[in-house]
């Protein structure tokens, strides 16, 4: 079954009498353990299919079963009970708590979750050594470099143990050796914990990554394959 499947979604944005269409009959699956990422330039779809994806918002018209339940009727409090349970979210600015050190980050979500002190501390750190920052636990963001903030962000995205990875343009704000670390993590976290993954880009050589690649145009999908050749402008 699959963890994902979108049934003939329609997105309609309304503003007065004016109505957008971003997202065109969309009806696509993804896997279990499947690392997919999600490409094509500017007003073509993909971060609203990925808010949707992310129950961060709902179709106009269509289904979207999440581990074969139709969450599009959800409401908002049932909608934020799935995201804190089945997804991690990556941001490409980071959204930690300048405030916090890393370790403090990272136990964000168990504190809402209402996991006890003692045991909050012992998985954000275990999480925080899968990505290599064990030592940076005590440090605060701007004592991190980039890329050292967006492995925190990584950290914090896994600490409930989400089935799905969602990572909007993680890369979007690192240098290039950064970026490769950064993708070198999704990739181990995607091949020895089976960790569905699912990134927005529009840089090639992240979506090489991808073992699979969709491409949106116009709110369509217009290529789904390992490797996507359609040229579109940025």
């Amino acid at each position: 079954m699959s963890i994902i499947r979108l049934e003939q979604v329609v997105k309609i944005y309304k503003f007065g009498e004016f109505e957008l269409k971003v997202l065109d009959d969309i009806t696509v699956s993804i896997e279990k353990g499947e690392f997919v990422c999600i490409m094509g330039p500017s007003g073509s779809g993909k971060s609203t299919f990925m808010n949707i994806i992310g129950c961060l918002d709902t179709p106009t018209s269509g289904k979207y079963f999440l581990d074969g339940v139709d969450v599009s009727t959800f409401n908002l409090d049932e909608l934020a009970e799935i995201r804190n349970k089945k997804i991690g979210f990556v941001f490409q600015q980071f959204n930690l708590l300048p405030r916090a050190t890393a370790l403090e980050n990272v136990e964000l979500p168990l504190i809402y979750s209402g996991v006890p002190s003692k045991q909050r501390k012992d998985m954000a750190l275990e999480v925080l050594s899968k990505v290599g920052l064990t030592e940076r636990a005590n440090h605060y963001p701007r004592q991190l470099s980039g890329g050292q903030q967006q492995r925190v962000a990584i950290a914090r995205a896994l600490v409930n143990n989400p089935p799905i990875m969602l990572a909007d343009e993680p890369t979007g704000n690192l240098d290039s050796k950064s970026s490769m670390e950064i993708m070198e993590i999704f990739k181990k976290l995607n091949e020895e914990r089976g960790l569905t993954t699912i990134i927005v880009t529009h840089e090639p050589d992240i979506a090489a990554f991808g073992k699979r690649q969709i491409r949106f145009l116009d709110g369509k999908i217009v290529c789904d394959s390992t490797v996507c050749t359609v040229e579109v402008n940025p």
